[in-house]
């Protein structure tokens, strides 16, 4: 019944991180961390559910069923909310839709946007049909952008693949948003603070990734991210 205890402290080793950095990354208590990984009759508590249980495996690059029951290979394809993996397929696979790979081309202050074709795995992604279909996503809004740098480590690692809806621009609290920045192309994860939108990065060393203001024609949302893949696990 514990063993999804043992579990999380090996992933949370595996990740490179103390109690209370993953506090931190959740967040929760640091002493909620303990409980977490401490075992039921010395205290600890029964089970993690809801929001946290979200939280605590996109920071640690887990499923839940792994967590909790052992099943199916440690993955990061729930690290992002509501993310599932892209599956990189030929042209001629029917249960795929191919959506552009591309390198986006930004001006400052310019809502628009114009793409480069990225030559890599032909300039194409296969996404599932019943992927698209679930989540309701219009294939022509869609296109795929590598990931570059470590500003999101560990949600996301420099070479990740990340698909982006160019048709969801709505901002939304703790997720994850392409963003045209000052002309540059950005993956950060949007927070609410203060009255205002910051652009705020996963990785620990805040001083050299420290939070941006998104404000005006500066910071303009190009898409919500929507799946990725990587070759991590």
């Amino acid at each position: 019944m514990e063993e999804w205890k043992k579990r999380l402290t090996r992933a949370r080793e595996a990740a490179g991180l103390r109690k209370g950095e993953l506090a931190k990354l959740i967040p929760v208590s640091n002493p909620t961390i303990t409980d977490w990984e401490k075992s039921i009759d010395s205290g600890g508590i029964v089970e993690i559910t809801g929001p946290k249980m979200t939280r605590l495996c996109e920071v640690l690059g887990i499923t839940p069923r792994w967590l909790l029951y052992g099943e199916a290979e440690r993955t990061t394809a729930d690290l992002l909310p509501g993310a599932m993996p892209v599956h990189v397929t030929g042209p001629d696979d029917d249960g795929h839709i191919q959506i552009p790979m591309v390198t986006l081309r930004l001006q400052a202050g310019v809502t628009g946007f114009q793409t480069e074709t990225d030559r890599r795995d032909g300039g194409t992604f296969g996404v599932r049909k019943r992927v698209i279909a679930q989540k309701n996503l219009s294939p022509d809004k869609l296109v795929a952008i590598p990931v570059q740098g470590e500003s999101m480590e560990p949600a996301l690692y420099d070479g990740d693949i990340v698909v982006i809806d160019t048709a969801d621009k709505r901002p939304v609290d703790g997720v994850v948003f392409a963003v045209n920045y000052e002309g540059e192309a950005i993956v950060k994860r949007l927070s609410r603070d203060a009255g205002d939108w910051w652009l705020t990065s996963d990785n620990i060393d805040q001083r050299k990734y420290h939070r941006k203001i998104c404000r005006g024609e500066a910071c303009i949302i190009v898409g919500r991210v929507v799946l990725r893949e990587t070759l991590r696990v």
